[in-house]
């Protein structure tokens, strides 16, 4: 229980108005001017060093000073600049360590405004300390200026603190209005008070009340800009005024960009004010819109503005809106989830306390007026499907891709209003949720970004597409890359980019899809395929595909033969064929339902300009931002000559080992083998010394059942955990590494084995294991940003050789790893090398490694 003691501010009168503070106490001084805090401020201060008190000064505002040098007060001096959430924690961390019953000054509150503009990162902020205040005793001032936030925010202080006082001038007397004492009551205690040559007094006469409080310019009900968030008035100027328009257009630019440098240059010299103004009135809430969608918009500006024909004739318009980052932190703080958000960012607790965060953030509620914004916004969609996607602060920017670390969610969007807002509304949960994600906080962790401020802004797209029969999809999704760090021939350059194409969502682009694959094309070799005959041009093309069904409201995968029995979608004779041989099969089988088509895409690149159209587009993208890109886009047509590009996504590329040729080592300098292999590799020009091996026999591991193929997963990833950090360790087994159905390789999480420095993946033909060469997916965005070289062993191709001899000859150090995992140490082979060597060379398209 807290003291009841009585402690003064410093006026004998303010004291009697308030009967006295009390431990525990937060006071809201709503002023209207600094000078008139600044007064109040010295009372307080002068009592509280008189009775030798812990006073502390917490500096962040540019007005001047409210604690003089020459007083013996510690003072903390912080900087807003850094964002909500890094000021938030230095205030708790100061806080901590003053400890119990310390007394606090506060700078003016409304200062914060200059750096994060919205009125409700304030309420946020002063929800989370006040509270913190309140239970370690102690006494804390702050100030809050009349007329310059909103009413919702007010009431969120009200609501909050123990006192919330009016302050001001009116006919040359300082006028004291308490609006809320917590816990105290007197019959005149929240009347107006006026200081007269008697002191503070209470006003009591009606007629003398009426004439002040009229004077008072805060309450004024039909006064919709005094409603409005900060946020808000920022957009609204006079055009003609005297205002820096080139100034304001910055600091608009950066709230609403972020801070990534590069970008904020880039998007200065192709956004304008109407551009922000669009984005604004598309806006849920206040705050960055995230690098996802920053990229996306300013692809579209770079195309409007540098290539007007191709824009005005290719380019699919958008309809986007934005939830701003702001609202995430709005929703942490509302939701109770602040104290257990704190605690998670602890070094040691960053990945403990995540799944209970993750719960918590998935079982939250949103305001009322953000559930109105969500609902209009639905409303204008009509039943028209949606995508809900992440958008955080650190996506998508140079060097840091994010790429999958966050979840994206389709939505079919179908039926009555109330269930397709249930549906949206948990997608968005579900996104910020999906901040706990153990590969994303992996991730940060690896990249140094783990103290960095991480907002989630969500983008609403409109799915790109159109109806096929019960099915909404578009015709072509996919990737594209300006420049192609996956050359399989000699004669391509990488410097002419490739697409990576499916039919349908592009969901089968950007993930490894079991057993399916999308078409590699590079863009100055679009026939080429990375495969020799047709039996492996059948095995290795799409054979499902990803849609939404518009009758069951859900996200499906519909086999493409039975799709095509229901309904042939327009214009499918732009990517393939009828299948004959196997419909022969079918058909002596006596199989019906289904009819059996080949997707080579040979109609698209004979019969259209697209390939042409897509190297412009990605070649003026890498031209604006001076680095390779490479995007998310669809491609729908609407005959047989015109058609659209959707650009859904752009950012710059990772890209890594791109340096001038190797020179490989001579037979006589060769000492032994264990791979040397053409093509089918990726990661660039590299030069490795390999340290050590894992290895997964591909004939102990085929006899594993299922969770025997789990428990293999999960020994590696502990022996990658105990490998020393400078070591560099090749990790090789049968297909698929990072594949979500053992049958077909690894199962293992990429936050595993994000150490590794060589992944192999070997092909298995008595398994069905087969690697895939997976540019463009996330997957390979990983391998990128960790440095990671990836190599594909066809053990069935003329040109490879692979001596796995060279590893089970050497003694297996599974044991000294792991102990107690029994009955593994014949799967997972862990040998020390001396003098291993991967040499690669992307223009002879040869991976040689060796010692010597």
């Amino acid at each position: 229980m807290k003291s009841l003691e009585h402690i003064s501010c410093g006026n004998r009168d303010i004291d009697d108005i308030v009967n006295y503070l009390r431990y525990g106490d937060n006071v809201v001084w709503h002023t209207d001017s600094i000078e008139n805090y600044s007064k109040i401020v010295d009372m307080f201060v002068k009592e509280s060093l008189k009775t030798g008190k812990n006073l502390i000064y917490i500096r962040f505002a540019s007005h001047q000073r409210l604690i003089g040098d020459e007083q013996p007060v510690k003072v903390y001096a912080l900087d807003a600049k850094t964002g909500f959430e890094y000021f938030t924690l230095q205030v708790r961390k100061i806080i901590e360590s003053e400890g119990y019953e310390a007394f606090y000054v506060f700078d003016c509150l409304s200062e914060l405004l200059d750096h994060w503009a919205t009125d409700m990162m304030i309420a946020n902020f002063f929800c989370v300390t006040c509270p913190f205040l309140y239970k370690l005793d102690t006494i804390a001032y702050f100030a809050v200026l009349q007329n310059n936030h909103s009413h919702k925010t007010i009431a969120r202080i009200r609501e909050t603190t123990q006192l919330l006082i009016d302050v001001g001038n009116v006919e040359d007397s300082i006028y004291i209005h308490p609006l809320k004492v917590w816990n105290r009551y007197s019959p005149t205690m929240f009347l107006p008070h006026v200081s007269t040559k008697d002191g503070i007094v209470p006003v009591t006469n009606s007629d003398e009340a009426a004439r002040i409080l009229s004077k008072v310019p805060e309450l004024r009900l039909g006064n919709m800009k005094a409603r409005l968030d900060y946020w808000d008035k920022l957009f609204i100027f006079d055009q003609n005024s005297d205002k820096d328009m080139n100034m304001l257009f910055k600091r608009i630019l950066r709230l609403i960009a972020g801070s990534d440098e590069k970008m904020l240059l880039l998007a200065e010299n192709y956004f304008d004010m109407e551009d922000l103004h669009n984005i604004k009135a598309r806006m849920i809430g206040s705050g960055a819109i995230g690098g996802k969608a920053v990229g996306m918009l300013l692809a579209r500006k770079i195309l409007e503005k540098e290539v007007p024909e191709l824009w005005a004739g290719r380019i699919e318009k958008h309809d986007s809106f934005y939830i701003g980052a702001d609202v995430f932190y709005t929703y942490i703080v509302q939701n109770n989830c602040w104290e257990l958000f704190i605690e998670q960012k602890k070094a040691e607790r960053f990945l403990q306390k995540a799944n209970e965060l993750k719960q918590k953030l998935i079982e939250g509620s949103f305001t009322e007026e953000i559930k109105e914004s969500l609902m209009q916004v639905l409303e204008y969609f009509g039943q028209s499907p949606v995508i809900i996607r992440s958008s955080s602060l650190l996506e998508d920017g140079y060097g840091n891709a994010f790429s999958g670390k966050y979840d994206s969610f389709f939505c079919a969007n179908q039926g009555p209003i109330e269930k397709r807002y249930k549906e949206a509304e948990d997608a968005i949960r579900k996104i910020y949720a999906s901040t706990m994600n153990e590969d994303a906080l992996s991730y940060r962790l690896k990249r140094g970004l783990a103290a960095r401020e991480e907002q989630m802004a969500i983008l609403i797209q409109r799915v790109s597409g159109d109806y096929q029969g019960r099915y909404f999809f578009p015709l072509i999704a996919g990737v594209g890359f300006s420049y192609n760090m996956y050359v399989w021939k000699p004669e391509m350059d990488v410097k002419e980019g490739m697409l990576r194409l499916v039919m349908g969502l592009g969901t089968r682009a950007v993930n490894r899809t079991e057993g399916d694959y999308p078409r590699i094309m590079a863009l100055d070799h679009p026939r080429l395929q990375p495969f020799g005959d047709k039996e492996d041009q059948i095995r290795y093309s799409q054979h499902s595909i990803d849609l939404l069904d518009l009758l069951d409201n859900s996200f499906k995968t519909v086999m493409i033969s039975k799709l095509l029995w229901e309904k042939i979608p327009s214009f499918i004779s732009l990517l393939g064929s009828k299948d004959y041989e196997t419909q022969e099969k079918l058909e002596r089988l006596g199989i019906k339902g289904q009819l059996p088509f080949m997707i080579t895409y040979d109609g698209l690149i004979e019969n259209t300009d697209v390939i042409m159209t897509m190297k412009k587009l990605l070649k003026t993208l890498e031209a604006a931002y001076d680095y390779p890109v490479d995007i998310e886009y669809t491609i729908n047509f609407q005959d047989e000559e015109n058609y659209k590009i959707n650009v859904l996504q752009c950012r710059p590329l990772q890209t890594k080992g791109i340096v001038s040729s190797n020179r490989f080592p001579d037979k006589k300098e060769i000492d032994e083998i264990l791979f040397d292999i053409r093509g089918n590799f990726m990661g660039g020009n590299v030069l490795k010394e390999i340290n050590k091996i894992i290895y997964i026999v591909p004939d102990e591991y085929y006899r594993l059942n299922e969770s025997g193929k789990y428990e293999t997963a999960r020994s590696i990833g502990r022996i990658m955990r105990m490998c020393g950090e400078n070591e560099s360790v090749m990790l090789m087994g049968p297909g698929r590494w990072g594949t979500t159905t053992a049958s077909l390789g690894v199962p293992i999480s990429f936050s595993e084995i994000s150490r590794v420095s060589v992944l192999c993946e070997i092909a298995y033909e008595t398994g069905g294991m087969t690697p895939e060469l997976s540019y463009g997916s996330h997957f390979f965005q990983d391998l990128v940003e960790e440095d990671i070289f990836y190599a594909a062993i066809f053990t069935n191709d003329k040109e490879a050789v692979f001596w796995p001899d060279y590893i089970t000859k050497k003694t297996n150090l599974f044991d000294s790893f792991l102990p107690d995992a029994t009955g593994y140490g014949s799967v997972i082979k862990v040998v020390d090398t001396q003098k291993l060597r991967l040499i690669s060379d992307i223009k002879t398209q040869r991976v040689l490694c060796y010692t010597g």
